[in-house]
C-alpha cells in the first residue's frame, strides 16, 4: 500500500526527545511526551519480556539503561515494571508499548523498531502486531526492522492479522561489518541485508537509512522509481541535516533540529 502523508510530514525524535541532562531517558513516556508536545513523530524500540509482554526499550541487557543485571527477556513483565530507568528523573519504569500508544493517543506518527537477534523467533512481532491491531488506524503507528524476517512474516500477514492499515517498513544501511549486532551473521547475509535482496518478501512501505550512508543506490530508486519514502538516520549535527534534506524525506534525530 502507498505509505500514507504522515509517516515523513514531520521530523521524528530517535527513542522520543530524550535528554538525561533534563532528566528524560531514552525511550520513556516522558522523552516521548516532550516529542509531541512540539509536533514531532517518535521513533521507539522495543523488545518482548519472558511472559510475552511488549516493552519499549531498546538493549537487550538491563544494566546501561537501569542499572540492573542480566536481559530483559529474562524478567517477567511484572519484575520489568518494578525497574527504574537510570536517567528518568520521574523515576519511570521502562513503559509497555500499549502505555506508550495510549499516552500519545495518535497526536504524532509513532514508528516502532522490532529488535531481533536474527534467529527466526517471530514472537514478538506477533506480540507487537496484536497491541497495534487494537490501537486501530487513528493511532498512526508504522512498523520497522533491521531484519527482513519480522518484517516478511507481517507483510505475509498483514491482513490476517489486523494490520492492513499499518505501514511497514525497513532499516538498513550500506555496509554490514562482523561484528556488534551483525556478529551472527555470516557474510553471504550481510551481503544479502546491504543488497536489500529481501525485497520480493517484505515488500517495504518506507525505508530507515543511516544517514552517513546518503546518497545511496538503494534510498534513491526507493525515493525516484518506487514513490518510497525515505527516513534517514540517526541524524545529530548540521552535516547529517544537510545530507537528510538532500536525499531522504525525513530525519530520525536527536538533540536540536538544524536550521
Amino acid at each position: 500500500m502507498p505509505a500514507p502523508d504522515w509517516i515523513v510530514a514531520r521530523p521524528i525524535a530517535h527513542r522520543g526527545l530524550h535528554d538525561a541532562a533534563r532528566g528524560l531517558c531514552e525511550n520513556s513516556l516522558g522523552a516521548a511526551q516532550a516529542a509531541a508536545a512540539r509536533g514531532f513523530g517518535v521513533e521507539c524500540d522495543v523488545r518482548l519480556s519472558r511472559d510475552g509482554e511488549v516493552f519499549v526499550f531498546h538493549d537487550a541487557s538491563l544494566d546501561r539503561l537501569t542499572g540492573a543485571e542480566g536481559r530483559i527477556d529474562a524478567l517477567a513483565a511484572s519484575e520489568i515494571d518494578a525497574l527504574r530507568l537510570r536517567a528518568s528523573s520521574a523515576r519511570e519504569s521502562p513503559p509497555r508499548l500499549a502505555a506508550l500508544i495510549a499516552t500519545l493517543a495518535g497526536r504524532v506518527p509513532l514508528i516502532v523498531e522490532i529488535k531481533s537477534a536474527f534467529d527466526g523467533d517471530m514472537r514478538l512481532a506477533q506480540a507487537v502486531a496484536r497491541v497495534v491491531a487494537q490501537a486501530g488506524a487513528d493511532a498512526r503507528i508504522a512498523l520497522k526492522s533491521f531484519d527482513p524476517a519480522p518484517i516478511g512474516f507481517l507483510r505475509a500477514q498483514q491482513g490476517a492479522l489486523g494490520l492492513a492499515h499499518v505501514p511497514l517498513g525497513i532499516v538498513a544501511q550500506a555496509r554490514y561489518e562482523a561484528q556488534d549486532d551483525w556478529a551472527a551473521l555470516d557474510e553471504e547475509a550481510r551481503c544479502a541485508l546491504a543488497a536489500l535482496s529481501h525485497w520480493p518478501r517484505t515488500q517495504p512501505d518506507f525505508l530507515s537509512f543511516r544517514v552517513r550512508d546518503l546518497p545511496h543506490a538503494g534510498p534513491t530508486l526507493a525515493r525516484s522509481a518506487l514513490r518510497l519514502p525515505v527516513m534517514a538516520w540517526t541524524v545529530r549535527d548540521a552535516q547529517d541535516w544537510a545530507r537528510a534534506r538532500a536525499h531522504a524525506d525525513q530525519a530520525v534525530f536527536e538533540g536540536e533540529i538544524d536550521g
